[in-house]
């Protein structure tokens, strides 16, 4: 029998899903996603790992030092692709997920320094620490964080793209595509196509070795 506590979560989590499923009746133009470069010669067949994170989900933050090791360390014969799930019961994870779509279009170099720079500061976004401020004051002290990593020349736009319905859909996009690959928690991870068991839990750096290194020995074969 589910806790009361979880059956309120799912609940909430589904009813979620519905009111962006119903708001986005067409496919995105482009695929969701943020591609991580990584460094190496090119690989024409990488394995390919997609990572489903929350930039205000704590488990989240603690998955992603040890995959960037893991990245490191196979340089192009790993390839990776961040979705952004913003979960529900995190009260700025849409906002800071809205604002990291946004930077992505204003400056795509800027993506991955400012979800780290969530990462580090996550504590400013926690539920406890907003939730007596109004939801104006939280979007604006996210368009001041983001513009930090993202170039303060910048803040008239990002401030705009706020407002900018497309901005919006592309978030929903996000939510809706992760759900639909069958990634319900952060953090999340596909790799060729295989969701992993642990949804919700980071996975460490011998964790990353022991998933890929058997991988990477049958492309030899």
């Amino acid at each position: 029998m589910m806790k009361p506590l979880r059956v309120v979560i799912i609940t909430t989590v589904v009813a979620f899903f519905v009111i962006i499923s119903n708001a986005q009746p067409l496919p995105p133009a482009r695929p969701d996603g943020f591609v991580y470069t990584n460094v190496g010669p090119v690989d024409p067949n990488p394995v390919a790992i997609e990572a489903f994170l929350d930039p205000v989900c704590p488990d989240s933050r603690d998955s992603w030092a040890p995959l960037k090791l893991a990245l490191s360390h196979y340089g192009s014969r790993v390839s990776l692709l961040v979705h952004l799930l913003p979960l529900p019961y995190h009260d700025n994870a849409y906002v800071a997920s809205r604002s990291l779509h946004i930077a992505n279009l204003l400056n795509s170099s800027s993506t991955f320094p400012l979800l780290e720079q969530f990462f580090k500061y996550q504590d400013k976004f926690y539920n406890d620490q907003t939730k007596n401020l109004s939801k104006a004051f939280i979007v604006k002290e996210v368009i001041d964080f983001a513009t930090i990593a993202v170039g303060n020349s910048l803040q008239p736009q990002f401030q705009a793209a706020f407002s900018d319905i497309r901005t919006d859909l592309k978030t929903r996009v996000s939510f809706k595509f992760s759900t639909s690959r069958g990634i319900y928690g952060t953090p999340g991870f596909i790799v060729n196509g295989f969701v992993l068991p642990g949804v919700g839990s980071p996975i460490d750096y011998n964790g990353w070795r022991k998933i890929i290194d058997p991988l990477v020995a049958m492309k030899r074969m």
